[in-house]
């Protein structure tokens, strides 16, 4: 049975006490790539994990519902106890606020993937090869220049994101809807049109408004070598979230390299730090510095997903690998919880986000350990956290924490 968390009961028994790390590994979740063979994390060498899964509690997580292959966004906002079906996000918002825009209540965001495209338009390459972050600000300030004014009225940002990834805001009145994507999400199809889905007249318009500066910006990356094509994904409005802290009376940082998990912390409210590298050791270095100026740790690995999705099990097994070897290092900051988890599943075999189960282990000097000896989705099956919805792990963490009243008398 699925149970969500309830804000109003955290509200209301939350207190202080010990500090909560909540390690996310983004695209944890596997598949063996033969019959009979294991998973990324199973085949993994993981003696760090392998013992906190032994000291602590373990189980499968359901990001949105049975069955449904969760966006990375909505599988964040679960982990951070908020059901995504009750609250959408568009991921052009998260973006945004991953990058430090200052959104207004008007503003239409998109994120946009430049991409690889056939002389006819159809698209040979989602991610343009990954393009560098540098030529990525070149082809940003490009479309800035030459697209800005494309839309009489109303003022564009494009701004560079990372690698392949920007971000488009339109600002101005009576944008709206409820608009679709462009991008197909396989190759060797042509993008689509942005419609509106709302049946609005706001809608209507904002998705014309849409569309002109998508054929004009497609325009001009025409005489690109790779990046001669875009897409836009998640064209939304900031919906005005109730903030984590006041939820769970925490002080929570964010320790994320990709500026969309930024975002979404940003999102619900906490404070995202600012550090240089993009390793999992580069990020320990973060947790050990702001220990003592927060309460609550988001630490977020992204190459697991990259790899996943590209198909390399070889590579998201060895991120895996990068990421046990700091556990020490985290443990001797002597956290009253550590949860190690994914946002969904991204099998390299399917070269995708998935609907399984994420393997997650919760570690606690109160936890009661169970016959968990390994950190794999095999073994967490057998776990006393069984297979439970995302939305309830704070509530756990919080507990363990003893940051939580009794419930009655």
């Amino acid at each position: 049975m699925i149970v969500f968390t309830e804000h109003a009961i955290m509200k209301d028994l939350h207190r202080d006490g010990g500090k909560i790390i909540l390690l996310v590994l983004d695209g944890l979740g596997g598949l063996p790539l033969e019959p009979g063979g294991q998973t990324e994390l199973e085949t993994a060498e993981t003696p760090n994990l392998d013992r906190l899964a032994a000291e602590g509690t373990a189980g499968l997580g359901i990001p949105i519902r049975p069955g449904l292959e969760p966006g990375s966004g909505p599988a964040h906002l679960s982990l951070f106890s908020y059901d995504p079906v009750k609250y959408e996000i568009g991921r052009g918002v998260l973006e945004a606020m991953g990058i430090g825009f200052s959104l207004e209540p008007d503003d239409l965001a998109a994120r946009g993937n430049f991409a690889s495209a056939a002389p006819d338009g159809t698209i040979t390459d989602r991610r343009a090869g990954r393009i560098s972050t540098e030529e990525c600000v070149r082809l940003a300030d490009k479309l800035q220049e030459v697209t800005g004014n494309v839309l009489p009225g109303y003022e564009l940002f494009v701004k560079p994101v990372k690698e392949h990834r920007f971000v488009l805001v339109i600002r101005g009145e009576g944008l709206g809807g409820d608009l679709t994507e462009t991008d197909p999400l396989v190759t060797g199809k042509k993008p689509l049109p942005v419609e509106d889905r709302s049946g609005t007249p706001a809608g209507a318009r904002t998705a014309e408004l849409v569309n002109r500066w998508v054929e004009a910006a497609r325009n001009v990356l025409a005489d690109e070598p790779r990046a001669n094509s875009l897409n836009l994904r998640g064209l939304a409005k900031d919906p005005g979230l109730p903030r984590f802290p006041d939820i769970f009376g925490l002080r929570p940082a964010a320790i994320a390299v990709y500026p969309m998990y930024r975002g979404v912390a940003r999102l619900v409210g906490m404070e995202t730090v600012e550090f240089e590298g993009d390793r999992p050791h580069h990020q320990v270095e973060a947790l050990e510095r702001v220990w003592s100026d927060y309460d609550f740790f988001f630490v977020h690995v992204k190459k697991t997903d990259s790899y996943g999705e590209d198909g390399n099990f070889e590579a998201k097994m060895h991120e895996i690998e990068a990421v046990d070897a700091i556990i020490p290092r985290i443990l001797a900051l002597s956290p009253a919880v550590l949860v190690v988890t994914g946002d969904h599943s991204t099998p390299a075999k399917l070269r995708s986000h998935s609907w399984h189960p994420v393997p997650t282990l919760l570690w606690s000097p109160t936890a009661m350990p169970d016959q968990v000896q390994r950190f794999g989705e095999r073994a967490c099956a057998n776990g006393h956290l069984g297979i439970f919805h995302a939305t309830t792990l704070m509530s756990q963490a919080m507990v363990h924490a003893g940051r939580l009243k009794r419930f009655g008398a």
